[in-house]
């Protein structure tokens, strides 16, 4: 099995992996205890090569096309564990020193989001159909991360426990203009006009997300202070009081932050605010996993916070507030995996047995990278001036609590 083996020896430092190559011989690479015990079978002998020099990548096409599984009681999620919580030593072997020298070397070409093209990059993973996404989002369709004030609470609360935490930082007064970037299925825009009297616009560029989003607005009566288009950010004329972004901004790529931020500060008045919600990671600048480049996110990255920084300060940007939801993303992906399993037969229907595998892979795989790797969601906010919100972070809690009670006077959600 070589020379796949002779990097596995390095490999597992935590936990067992027994491989069963394709002409049936157990290989057992064992750690110190703590670990999942994984027992993996391999059925093409191309794989013992593949798996070495590129195994992220291989790895999660050889599970989706069944040349790798799992057996004894083992699963996805013991596999992807046990990658994670080796992920630093699987790192220092020589072979994946060089492909990361040359993943770094390409970065630009990775990341590469142009006008045009960032819709076909989006088109890719979004607009797969909305009933696709109802199988396992919230009821609401957010496709980001919640905000769990408890282990208990299900993931609607947690969702909505997110959209007043966002709208709290945003420091919202009667009569503003918002701007909502990358707006997804609509209810951040929705959520700040129940809240307060402002007008939001929502650009997206998935066409799936543009019918549904003003579907929404029309079914609650908010058409005449919502409206949603499909337009890339760069395109955008206007200038807002408040801009917010959830989710989007993982999709820039990072050679297109200064154009970001640029394109921030140009659509903001001069006391205008911004929320930025997004991915980033606590390492040194990387690159995307090849195979979620590939398969899930074409062009995405999720940034280490140097390089956001970097750019904010090239822009004249005021970061007003920062904070970190470490854990959230773990739990808010654990929900998605469970309710994407429960309704795993409909996906076959609706796709094939390759594609849920896919999707298995992509929902464990990054449930792993926010519970051992180093993956969190940061909250930046944003201004052109030092004092366009509060001096103290007060204001933040009490206008959740305020929201909070607002939440039990609104009429039902109307199911779409």
């Amino acid at each position: 099995m070589f020379p796949l083996s002779h990097m596995l020896k390095s490999f597992v430092r935590t936990g067992t992996l027994k491989v069963i190559d394709a002409d049936g011989k157990a290989h057992v690479f064992a750690g110190k205890p703590g670990g999942p015990d994984v027992t993996m079978r391999l059925t093409d002998r191309t794989l013992y090569r593949k798996l070495f020099f590129n195994p992220e990548l291989n790895a999660g096409e050889a599970y989706m096309d069944g040349r790798l599984s799992f057996e004894n009681g083992s699963t996805l999620r013991d596999f992807l564990t046990l990658f994670s919580i080796n992920r630093l030593s699987l790192g220092a072997h020589p072979m994946q020193k060089v492909l990361r020298k040359v993943s770094l070397a390409m970065k630009r070409f990775q990341q590469a989001n142009p006008v045009g093209k960032a819709q076909k990059n989006v088109a890719h993973h979004y607009d797969l159909g909305n009933d696709f996404y109802k199988l396992f989002l919230d009821e609401g369709m957010q496709y980001s991360c919640a905000y769990f004030l408890n282990d208990n609470e299900s993931l609607e609360q947690a969702q909505q426990n997110k959209l007043r935490l966002i709208a709290s930082k945003l420091a919202l007064k009667p009569g503003l203009k918002v701007l909502d970037i990358g707006s997804g299925w609509g209810d951040m825009a929705l959520y700040l006009a129940r809240m307060e009297n402002v007008d939001v616009t929502g650009v997206t560029l998935s066409k799936e997300q543009h019918a549904l989003s003003n579907e929404k607005a029309r079914a609650m009566g908010l058409s005449d202070r919502v409206r949603f288009r499909l337009q890339d950010y760069r395109e955008v004329p206007e200038r807002f009081d408040r801009i917010v972004s959830v989710g989007m901004f993982e999709h820039v790529g990072v050679h297109h932050y200064d154009e970001f931020f640029a394109k921030v500060n140009a659509l903001m008045n001069d006391d205008g605010v911004m929320l930025l919600h997004s991915i980033g990671h606590m390492s040194p600048p990387g690159t995307a996993s090849p195979w979620m480049r590939k398969y899930i996110f074409p062009g995405a990255y999720s940034p280490a916070l140097s390089e956001v920084f970097t750019s904010v300060e090239q822009n004249s940007l005021w970061v007003t507030d920062l904070e970190f939801l470490r854990l959230h993303y773990a739990k808010t992906l654990n929900h998605w995996w469970r309710r994407f399993e429960a309704n795993r037969a409909k996906v076959a229907e609706m796709y094939d047995e390759r594609f849920c595998r896919m999707w298995e892979f992509y929902l464990v795989s990054a449930e792993m990278m926010f519970q051992t790797g180093s993956q969190l969601v940061f909250h930046m906010q944003l201004a052109r001036k030092r004092d366009a919100v509060p001096i103290t972070r007060d204001y933040i809690t009490d206008v959740q609590r305020q929201y909070q009670a607002s939440e039990g006077r609104l009429p039902a959600r109307q199911s779409h």
